[in-house]
């Protein structure tokens, strides 16, 4: 019943190309957004115009739940794929939220584990090598997927350039191919136009020393 009741209110839905900004920074926070096909990232600009991604999100996503309480956005959202991307309202959200406690608790749910993946960021970009901070956002993403029903046991495709992994991790592209050129070597990676694939998830893991506990969802393990 839950999932028919969140299904009923994606029927507003578009196609929208890949580089499409759905809500600025600075903006009135507007519709609830959810990732229906393609994939989408939460970022900031710098006042040089550097870029700096502060999230990926896949189908099954919904983008800032709760912001509707802020005068504006303190972030940018846009597609990083072409994607299909539902648009609710967020009155209509906050009616069946109200009336399906079970709801609200997996939303509460969904609010947490982006809190455990913004901790695991930050430990990444202090504490991580440079190798470690892309095998561990890699994984990540990988798991992530898996859960959804995205890849195989072993695989899958980052539909994403080294480019924009760059914005991700928080290195130079130069110095993000240099890493993903030692992950190829270590047979973690596999590399194609525009997308980079996990060839490994068991030697990615290893090198990324990476544990899933923070996603709040335990998988078949990778070692």
């Amino acid at each position: 019943m839950d999932i028919q009741s969140l299904c009923d209110l994606c029927h507003n839905a578009r196609n929208l190309p890949a580089a499409h900004d759905l809500i600025r920074e600075g903006d009135a926070p507007g519709p609830l957004f959810v990732v229906l096909e393609g994939w989408a990232c939460r970022y900031k600009l710098l006042p040089d115009g550097a870029r700096q991604i502060i999230a990926f999100m896949m189908p099954g996503d919904f983008c800032d739940l709760h912001v509707g309480i802020l005068a504006e956005m303190d972030h940018s959202i846009a597609t990083l794929t072409p994607a299909r991307i539902a648009f609710i309202p967020r009155p209509e959200i906050e009616r069946l939220i109200d009336s399906r406690p079970s709801l609200s608790k997996a939303f509460w749910w969904t609010q947490l584990v982006d809190g455990g993946v913004l901790r695991a960021t930050i430990v990444s970009m202090g504490r991580r090598t440079s190798v470690e901070r892309v095998a561990h956002l890699l994984c990540e993403l990988y798991f992530r997927m898996h859960h959804m029903g995205l890849g195989d046991e072993h695989s899958c495709i980052m539909p994403f350039s080294q480019i924009v992994l760059a914005d991700a991790v928080g290195l130079t592209p130069v110095h993000t191919n240099r890493v993903i050129k030692r992950l190829r070597a270590a047979k973690a990676l596999e590399l194609g136009p525009g997308m980079i694939t996990i060839a490994n998830i068991s030697k990615l893991a290893a090198i990324a020393g990476f544990d899933d506990n923070y996603l709040h969802y335990r998988l078949k393990k990778y070692a």
